[in-house]
Parts: structure tokens; sequence; C-alpha cells
């Protein structure tokens, strides 16, 4: 198991754990006071760290209030598909109305954008409005992921890189052209199959629903001949996949108008539970620029 050493709590806000890995909700807390205050960010972002998602209900702070939270983190980033809010760039919209298109899903899991070269550190995320029942969201811990593979399996990824792809997802459901042309914008990316978290050191299982294949699989220790390839790659990464959803590394959030989720993407996934037509679900999320993995 790693061993992390984590900022010790001054208790300015108090957290209750949700989950032996993952998850604590926060009370007692005003997000708009924690953009501006330095030592209950400090306090905030030490919780971040120590539980990778912090949820937090009946907050009714403004949009700048909420994209000056995100901003204490980091630089935001827009998002190519999903749109912004006008009047606050970064803020991205993702409605789920009755006329939203078919194809516009959200249920699989997956860190935010990790088809960019650096994808997001983290973000923010505020329900505006939610249906009656279902829109849950799950996260995922995938540093726990990780330290309960087998050691055979760790052993066989050490070094393992993959590539990760938005024309195959995003892009999936354009035109070839539009498909195109959003391919020459974000080419594929390479990352580590595992990702050591910059600030904690921690190792973390870094694949997920944009991850395509690996990169440096077909060396002569993992093939004999050609037909060891496609299958030896394709279910050792599916097999990785699929830890995510193993529910002992899960905590799931019911959502509340002004509730919100704060997670550290670059250790967590997470999974938007489709389950509410003809409900509406409409939320808001300041995403925060991040490093190239290692």
């Amino acid at each position: 198991m790693t061993t992390t050493t984590f900022a010790p709590a001054t208790e300015l806000i108090r957290a209750e754990r949700l989950t032996a890995n993952l998850g604590a909700e926060l009370f007692d807390v005003d997000l708009a006071e924690v953009a501006r205050d330095d030592a209950l960010f400090a306090e905030f972002h030490a919780l971040l760290l120590r539980h990778k998602v912090l949820f937090v209900r009946d907050q009714p702070i403004s949009r700048a209030d909420h994209v000056a939270l995100a901003e204490r983190f980091g630089t935001l980033e827009d998002h190519p598909v999903l749109g912004c809010d006008p009047d606050h760039p970064g803020l991205v919209r993702i409605y789920k109305d009755l006329d939203s298109p078919p194809e516009h899903y959200e249920n699989a899991f997956h860190c935010d954008a990790t088809w960019r070269q650096n994808p997001p550190m983290g973000s923010v995320l505020r329900c505006v409005e939610g249906p009656a029942v279902g829109g849950d969201t799950i996260w995922v811990d995938m540093v726990a992921a990780y330290e309960r593979l087998p050691e055979n399996v760790k052993e066989r990824i050490a070094g393992l890189r993959a590539r990760h792809s938005i024309e195959s997802t995003f892009g999936a459901a354009m035109p070839p052209e539009r498909r195109a042309e959003l391919h020459q914008r974000f080419p594929d990316a390479e990352h580590p199959v595992v990702r050591i978290h910059p600030e904690t050191g921690e190792k973390a299982l870094f694949v997920n629903s944009f991850t395509t294949h690996f990169t440096n699989f077909h060396t002569p220790e993992n093939v004999r001949f050609g037909i060891d390839y496609a299958p030896g790659a394709a279910d050792l990464l599916q097999y990785l996949i699929s830890q995510a959803t193993i529910p002992e590394f899960q905590v799931r959030w019911r959502w509340t108008p002004n509730s919100f989720a704060i997670w550290d993407n670059r250790h967590t996934q997470h999974y938007a539970v489709q389950d509410y037509f003809p409900g509406v679900r409409r939320m808001e999320r300041a995403g925060i620029a991040g490093d190239r993995p290692f």
C-alpha cells in the first residue's frame, strides 16, 4: 500500500467521510468565503487531497463565486463540444433537457478530458436543477483501484503507455469532416497507464473510457506471434478500465439544487447516471487546467 503524508487538518471546516476510500461531505461552510479566505482555502485544498472528492449542499452562491473558487486552484478551461456560460468563460453548461439529442449520453466511467495533452486538474460542479429521482453521480478512487491490483498485473503495466481520444468519443456521432477537424484540433494524447499524483505522490490507474489502446505493448516480451497482439493488449486494457466499476472503490452522490461536488481529476473517475428520463438535469462545471501526467 502507498504511504502518503497529508497536510494536517486545522478543523476550520467540518468534514464527514462518506466511504473508507474517498469522499467527504462538508458542513458549516460557505464556498464563496472559501474562494476569498486564504486560510479556509488552504484547509479546503488539504481536504480535497485527502478525500479526493468533496460534497457540499445548500450553496446558493453566484456564478462569479463559483468561478472564483475554481480559479483558486488554477486557470479554467473551456470545452470544445459542450457550451459555456456566455458571461463566465470556463463555466461549462451540462444541460440535459427533454430536447437533448439522444446521442449526448453521459453514462461512462471517465476522467475528464484525458484526450488533452494536459488533462484537467479537477472540477467544481454545481447542480442547478435536478430530477425528482435519479441523476446521481458516482466517483471512483483510482488510487485504491491501482493498489488492489494483483502484483503480477502491476508488474505487467509498469511502464505501459496508452492513447486517449476525443475523436472516437465526442466525435463519434459527428459527420466525418467534423470528426476529422476535431481530431486535428485535439490529436490523441499519450499518457502513462499508471499516473503519479504530483502533490501526494500516490500512484493511480489512469485509463478510462477515452482510452483506445496501448502504444508500447507490441514488444518481444509481450508478443510471440502476431496473434498475441490484439487479444493480449485489448483484454488487458478492458480489464484495467473495468476496475472503475467495482463498488468498493466508489462513492455515490444524490444531487439537490445548489449542491456542489469538487473533485481531483488526477486520481478519480466519475459516472453520471442517466436514469432520470423524462426528468431534467442541469449542471454547471468549472474545469481547472492541469499538467502533463507522468
